[in-house]
């Protein structure tokens, strides 16, 4: 298994399983609507002693304007 760590953007700072660490772009639902990263550098960890391969993500563009004040959390209230 590898993680995708996100950078920017609404999600920043999470962490996300990734099926695939080649893979190049992230479409990621983000209330209601998608946020989109993308990875930027070659994958990390990846031999087989160092704990799970990662890849780092950077914000690209949302679908919809998102309100910075607001979580999803919040939204749902």
């Amino acid at each position: 298994m590898a993680i995708a760590r996100l950078h920017g953007g609404p999600l920043d700072g999470q962490l996300l399983p990734l099926e695939d660490p080649q893979l190049d772009r992230l479409i990621v639902p983000y209330s209601e609507t998608q946020v989109v990263y993308e990875r930027k550098g070659d994958p990390e960890k990846t031999g087989e002693g160092d704990g799970p391969t990662e890849a780092e993500f950077w914000f690209v563009e949302s679908q919809d304007d998102i309100d910075p004040s607001a979580s999803p959390a919040s939204e749902l209230r």
